[in-house]
């Protein structure tokens, strides 16, 4: 087959970006080719998230998202500084409101410090010294945690790619997926079609699709959940200083809602975790049969109903009832009222689900493993990448693009 690039990425959210920006840099001959189904990059997960730059005190010592973030982290805040992008290093409080919470908090202390982050335990009167207007039992405060701007970031990555040489093309959808021994072709919605030595699948909230339309069944489904945003009214930004976490359930791969402060002075509280009725379904009116047919059809989806329908009854609850939303806000910060929260853009988690309902709690890749010689040819997929993968985009960028090159050896490209 005659190449028209060496490698495809699909996405041109933070992580495919990244991966482009590592390839372009670890080998400016190779040509490397973006496709972005959007009229711009970033303006899915990427764009719609908070803004945290995440320490890893919440990761399984060992796990990718822990190496990944504490790895991440630094680099970002280097990057940032370096590229002129806003950002700030904050360090974030990590609150228990009841008494409930506090094995949960002491574990936390734990394993951030087996992941070698600094971390210090509060009192009340300590928690206060940081943030006057939060209450708590018991508090965290992990200081290597910060805010930037990752659509700016991502925006960054794009334009230091292209200037090594890639090529990024947005406004286009990839349709069809065709794999033979010796290339990969690449139908685009309109009838064009490319041809490459190797396909790189950063498609976010669709990389299980593709996967599959590139003739590899990744044996999980991409199960969306929407994050609810308020903002506190400028008049009432001042009752928050900085970042504000309650104490995560581990049975859940979601934060909680929390309070956080971004590097425009903005002042984001939540979000909550509600299903979704579309991959993109940023609000309740926006359905897509298709994806419920394939969100309703999955095995995993009724395992997920059954071990956490309490939660997500109370999940649901907040995202109907802004005084729900309000009380379970007042845990952390009794000061505000419902008049003090304005609705902000929301966000969709593209949370990966195995058939027996398990949520992967690490990174994930399928395709192509250098490690293992009867992998897949010619694809490498990026299945799981939801938060702190924008924190952990430089590292995560460099294993794909690793992966990336080994498959283009193995192909004999």
């Amino acid at each position: 087959m005659a190449y028209d690039f060496d490698v495809t990425v699909v996405g041109g959210g933070i992580v495919g970006l990244s991966t482009a920006y590592a390839l372009a840099r670890q080998r400016p001959d190779l040509r490397v080719l973006v496709l972005e189904k959007e009229p711009a990059f970033a303006t899915h997960q990427t764009g719609r998230n908070s803004g945290v730059i995440h320490s890893g005190v919440y990761y399984r010592p060992g796990s990718l998202k822990a190496r990944y973030a504490t790895e991440g982290a630094a680099e970002m805040v280097e990057f940032c500084r370096e590229q002129g992008i806003p950002y700030e290093v904050t360090g974030k409080l990590i609150v228990a409101t009841g008494r409930e919470e506090l094995p949960r908090l002491y574990a936390l202390v734990q394993r951030g410090r087996e992941n070698g982050i600094p971390v210090a335990e509060l009192d009340a009167a300590g928690i206060a010294e940081y943030e006057p207007e939060v209450t708590g039992l018991a508090g965290l405060h992990v200081k290597t945690t910060g805010i930037c701007d990752f659509a700016a970031v991502a925006r960054r990555y794009a334009e230091l790619a292209e200037e090594a040489g890639a090529v990024l093309r947005t406004g286009c959808a990839l349709r069809g997926v065709v794999r033979r021994a010796d290339g990969v072709t690449v139908q685009i919605e309109g009838g064009g079609e490319l041809r490459c030595a190797v396909l790189v699948n950063c498609a976010g909230l669709h990389s299980d699709r593709i996967a599959r339309l590139a003739g590899d069944d990744p044996g999980v489904r991409i199960i969306p959940f929407r994050g609810e945003y308020y903002e506190l009214t400028k008049e009432r930004r001042e009752l928050v200083h900085g970042l504000v976490y309650p104490v995560p359930d581990p049975a859940f791969p979601f934060l909680g809602v929390h309070l956080t402060r971004g590097v425009h002075g903005d002042v984001h509280v939540g979000p909550n975790a509600v299903p979704a009725l579309a991959r993109e379904g940023y609000d309740w009116r926006t359905v897509r049969p298709r994806d419920i047919a394939e969100t309703v059809g999955f095995p995993g989806t009724w395992q997920i109903a059954r071990r956490h329908w309490r939660y997500e009854i109370g999940e649901l609850h907040r995202s109907l009832s802004k005084r729900a939303f309000t009380a379970a806000v007042q845990r952390l910060l009794p000061a505000v009222a419902a008049e003090d929260l304005v609705p902000a853009a929301a966000g969709v988690r593209a949370q990966a689900v195995a058939r027996d309902g398990a949520l992967l709690d690490d990174f994930a890749f399928a395709g192509f493993d250098p490690d293992d010689p009867s992998s897949p040819r010619r694809t490498v997929h990026v299945l799981n990448a939801p938060s702190p993968a924008a924190t952990a985009s430089l590292p995560i960028g460099r294993e794909v693009a690793r992966r990336a090159l080994a498959a283009l050896t193995a192909g004999g490209a």
